[in-house]
């Protein structure tokens, strides 16, 4: 993730001065969706068993694997997060390998257990079964899309180390977009947690309905997304949560703000690395992460609202690099993002 976000920051200023590709060009034309429990199959996933290009670090066995597990999540409709889950998982279980054994009786890629109940130890040699069976598990976890990725893999999988799945995030965001862009999308559009090939996803849909230090308001230090009340606000890249706090002059951040209050209402900072921080300021309700929190690129961080200095429902986002505002709009275009798509 670290070397992404250098990539970003090295040609931010590049970007700042070309056009704006359309919302379609990013995702076919629809607006990103809200996240539910399952998602509309895509012919832009990968079949299972098909073996994309050979993935720098990565050898044909382990992309081969990767898209085998893109395939089954697919087909039993799972959203993109839940194969980036699963991929992180089988990184720290077997290297993305289909391994003859392990500990105890442990077996396969996610290295699942015939003594466990997850199969015969036939059955978990095939590397589709044991996707299968570990969708099948992950769905049926409430509130598995709001979890940090560590604690959704453990869910299911009941490991004795449980948060060594959290170092492999970022690889598996990488992993699942290198593969799936190879059949067509990044990540397919119009199924929820969209997340470009740099590891950057959009904060909340809706127009931008002011913009980053304009000439009527010359020390605005973001841009205003004119998302409805109670949409999601999610994570515009991995990293950690540094801040989580009210910031309001008078009264409290549960209720509506108004013009003549001052602070940002209920809001969150993530730090990226790399100097590079993101601010998400007007939630409705204090937000559903804490300090020191993992989160990952296009993870649910609260739901848009009015608190603070604000005269209705909308997300403001900043994008700092060093500790200086930058326009968030060209910002996440060289993030492979288009800012301020129609609701």
């Amino acid at each position: 993730m670290k070397k992404l976000i250098s990539l970003v920051v090295a040609i931010i200023a590049a970007c700042a001065a070309v056009p704006l590709l359309s919302a379609a060009a990013l995702h076919g034309g629809g607006a990103m969706a809200d996240c539910p429990p399952t998602a509309t199959p895509t012919t832009a996933a990968p079949g299972i068993g098909d073996a994309p290009t050979v993935i720098a670090g990565w050898d044909a066995e382990q992309t081969a694997n990767i898209a085998t597990i893109i395939g089954v999540g697919n087909t039993k409709r799972v959203p993109p997060w839940g194969w980036v889950i699963a991929v992180a998982t089988v990184i720290q279980e077997s290297g993305l390998r289909n391994l003859p054994g392990g500990d105890r009786d442990s077996i396969g890629l996610f290295q699942q257990r015939p003594s466990q109940g997850w199969g015969t130890a036939k059955q978990l040699a095939d590397p589709a079964y044991q996707a299968g069976k570990f969708f099948h598990k992950l769905l049926t976890i409430d509130g598995w899309q709001q979890m940090p990725l560590t604690d959704a893999a453990d869910a299911v999988q009941r490991s004795a180390y449980p948060d060594a799945y959290a170092k492999h995030e970022a690889d598996a965001v990488v992993l699942v977009s290198a593969v799936v862009s190879r059949f067509g999308r990044v990540i397919p559009g119009g199924v929820e947690q969209c997340v470009s090939s740099l590891g950057w996803a959009l904060p909340a849909p809706g127009p931008i309905v002011s913009g980053w230090r304009t000439a009527d308001r010359p020390t605005h230090a973001g841009v205003d997304i004119g998302a409805p009340r109670g949409t999601t606000i999610r994570a515009a890249a991995g990293g950690i949560v540094v801040t989580v706090r009210c910031n309001v002059s008078e009264g409290t951040c549960d209720t509506d703000g108004s013009p003549s209050i001052k602070g940002c209402g209920y809001y969150v900072d993530i730090d990226h690395g790399q100097g590079v921080t993101t601010r998400y300021c007007h939630q409705l309700r204090r937000p559903s992460v804490h300090v020191g929190q993992s989160v990952a690129a296009g993870q649910p961080i609260g739901i848009v609202g009015s608190s603070g200095n604000s005269s209705g429902p909308h997300l403001h986002f900043e994008v700092r690099i060093n500790g200086v505002d930058t326009n968030p709009v060209p910002f996440l275009a060289a993030s492979g993002v288009h800012i301020g798509q129609p609701v």
